[in-house]
């Protein structure tokens, strides 16, 4: 293991002890992260999975301080490599998952970024409602916009 590579290894352990969610740079998981629905193959930094506003604001910070480029990653299913990077990805979908205000009456709902577009249709249902994108990922695609 190359000096850089153990100061960066000792860095994000470093965060991963200052975060209630967790940060990995291992291999593995950050192999997980280094592809997408598109043709492109980045191994990221790290991988974050912030568990509350103050991890992603941590995240922010360390990133700035060590000059490393921060990457927000949805479901992973870009055909364009948009969720690729050489980053510190941050995955709001394990802790940032729930629908969070829905107006019925207007069709209208607000969900945290990590919603996966399936899961939401599933909860809209009941309402007779639908979010009207019919992607085949669905069931990994995120519902951003509603």
């Amino acid at each position: 293991m190359s000096p850089e590579t153990r100061n960066n290894n000792d860095r994000f352990a470093d965060l991963n002890a200052s975060l209630d969610g967790e940060c990995s740079s291992d291999r593995q998981q950050c192999g997980m992260y280094a592809t997408d629905a598109s043709v492109y193959q980045i191994m990221p930094k790290a991988v974050v999975h912030p568990k509350n506003t103050d991890d992603i604001a941590t995240a922010i910070q360390f990133a700035s301080e060590n000059a490393m480029p921060l990457l927000a990653r949805g479901a992973g299913t870009s055909q364009n490599g948009q969720t690729v990077n050489d980053a510190i990805v941050i995955d709001n979908s394990r802790y940032f998952n729930q629908l969070l205000e829905l107006d019925v009456d207007r069709a209208r709902c607000k969900v945290e970024p990590g919603m996966v577009l399936d899961t939401l249709n599933k909860q809209l249902k009941p309402h007779g409602l639908w979010f009207p994108v019919d992607v085949s990922t669905a069931s990994r695609a995120g519902a951003r916009r509603c």
